[in-house]
């Protein structure tokens, strides 16, 4: 009996180093995975605070340069450096340039991001005339500009002249029937520009698919809507 009820104590204990020992080598294969995972997560972190960062398209205002649904990568180095994981700036902001696709802080509400193409910079005169577009007091080149068919007066057709004050920029979208931009809302602040759109690196337009989805059934998941945008990935945006 006391032989017996040693070996079941002794057995008890065995068991209980043997959990032990197996929360204590789980134990270490975490710490060994944060030693590993920490610092690369870390240093993701950083890039997309300071270097680079991904953003989503889910309007058509800059049609048909960038498509809905278009997923891209913006440059944060391209008008200041930045603190890694915060927004303070190391330089001063420099002013983008004309032609430039930026992203931005929509004026009066921070938490939307807004993207269109820089039009005027500070100092430069911007009008509209029955849609052909002045800089400086001359007819600009404006090729990446869209219009619809319809010949019907529009919102935003006009614009008296405007002079860009400092430390701001005119911007307007690609899609110019479609585009709710500097025309209608102002200028915006140069310190709200998060970067300039440099490629796409995926594309589909969701929306579109699940509500094909939804009225089609699952039979459409294979359908043009919903497969990628093959074509448009690595695109560099103009």
């Amino acid at each position: 009996m006391g032989r017996q009820a040693n070996n079941r104590v002794g057995t008890g204990t065995q068991s209980a180093v043997a959990r032990e020992t197996a929360w204590q080598s789980a134990v270490r294969g975490l710490k060994e995975l944060a030693k590993t995972l920490g610092p690369a997560i870390l240093i993701a972190l950083a890039v997309r605070s300071s270097v680079v960062q991904a953003f989503w398209v889910p309007s058509g205002s800059m049609l048909p340069t960038i498509q809905i649904g278009d997923h891209i990568f913006v440059n944060k180095l391209a008008y200041t450096v930045r603190v890694p994981m915060t927004d303070l700036t190391l330089t001063d902001m420099k002013a983008p340039e004309r032609g430039d696709i930026v992203v931005f802080i929509r004026p009066g509400d921070p938490k939307t991001d807004l993207i269109k193409r820089v039009i005027a910079i500070p100092g430069d005169t911007v009008e509209v005339r029955k849609k052909q577009l002045f800089i400086n007091g001359e007819p600009a080149d404006d090729p990446h500009a869209h219009f619809e068919a319809s010949t019907r007066p529009k919102a935003g057709d006009n614009l008296r002249t405007k002079t860009v004050p400092p430390g701001k920029f005119f911007v307007m979208g690609d899609n110019r029937d479609k585009s709710y931009d500097s025309r209608f809302w102002g200028f915006a602040n140069i310190s709200d520009i998060k970067g300039r759109a440099t490629f796409v690196y995926w594309s589909r337009n969701s929306a579109v698919c699940w509500e094909e989805l939804r009225t089609k059934g699952l039979g459409s998941l294979f359908s043009h809507n919903c497969l990628p945008r093959w074509r448009r990935f690595g695109n560099h945006i103009r």
